[in-house]
């Protein structure tokens, strides 16, 4: 099937395989900690194989273990895994600009394989909306990635559960791994006060029910960004509308550009190849 693809889509692929390369051993480890909590909990070895396969979702699944435990309503195991995904209703609205075009049933599958971490650094290439060369390719080539190292951990920790002792605190491992891969995200003051207000609110609402408080967080870090991307817009248009004149040097006047530089995605599709934007060389007018 890879050979059957456009050169440019494989080299997309691979790029894509490429970019999420780094995340692979947080996302090892997350999979094996839930393999094992599976494995330990009330759930048999064809149960916790088939929710490992069906759910992909691992913040969930170990969430609704201790339900399963206590033996409560199915209902209230369903609404606990809803309120915990709940994250992947924003991660889907982000991307429906960008695959519209494509038919539901491979919207659905696109749904399934998106994750945290697909999301974020899908994002972050700056992708234009609407159809692009390539720009399929690179999703697939993450997502492929993502889900092979999640279920190889995953079932490697249901199978061999009884070899890792509880005291190896690889969720802590699977935490500090995701930690660089979230601050490099961190590049916008709305997204560093989106960041400090879910922290806070996750931290402050640990306790409620339900696991509440990770779509607390989520709806807190929507609004601390929106609130801060609102104000500076109205602090940029009193600046235009002050009348305040700027101060020029003579000396070294800066220079003026004729025409606004597009913002293109660091994803080259015309190459397939991962390209930063280089910012046009300025010159200074002759005196």
């Amino acid at each position: 099937m890879f050979d059957r693809l456009s050169d440019l889509n494989r080299r997309a692929f691979l790029d894509g395989v490429k970019t999420l390369s780094p995340a692979v051993p947080a996302t090892f480890s997350w999979g094996l900690v839930t393999g094992i909590a599976m494995a330990k909990s009330v759930l048999t070895v064809p149960q916790a194989l088939g929710m490992s396969l069906a759910a992909y979702a691992g913040s969930s699944q170990l969430a609704v273990l201790p339900l399963f435990a206590a033996k409560l309503p199915l209902w209230t195991i369903l609404l606990t895994a809803a309120m915990v995904n709940l994250r992947f209703v924003i991660f889907s609205a982000g991307l429906a600009p960008h695959f519209a075009y494509l038919p539901l049933r491979r919207r659905l599958v696109l749904g399934y394989f998106n994750g945290d971490i697909i999301y974020l650094m899908f994002q972050k290439r700056n992708f234009p909306t609407g159809y692009q060369p390539g720009k399929e390719a690179f999703f697939w080539g993450m997502a492929a990635t993502s889900w092979s190292s999640w279920q190889i951990s995953s079932i490697v920790g249901i199978l061999l559960a009884s070899l890792f002792p509880d005291n190896w605190g690889l969720e802590l491992a699977g935490t500090l791994a995701l930690i660089p891969l979230i601050v490099s995200a961190i590049a916008t003051r709305s997204t560093l006060a989106a960041v400090g207000v879910a922290s806070v609110i996750a931290l402050v609402t640990l306790d409620l029910p339900y696991r509440l408080s990770l779509p607390l967080a989520v709806a807190a870090a929507l609004l601390a960004g929106t609130f801060v991307d609102v104000m500076a817009e109205k602090l940029g248009a009193g600046r235009k509308t002050s009348g305040v004149p700027r101060r020029v040097d003579v000396e070294n006047p800066a220079p003026r550009l004729t025409e606004a530089e597009p913002l293109q995605p660091s994803f080259d599709p015309s190459s397939g190849l991962d390209k930063s934007p280089v910012s046009p060389k300025r010159t200074r007018s002759a005196r």
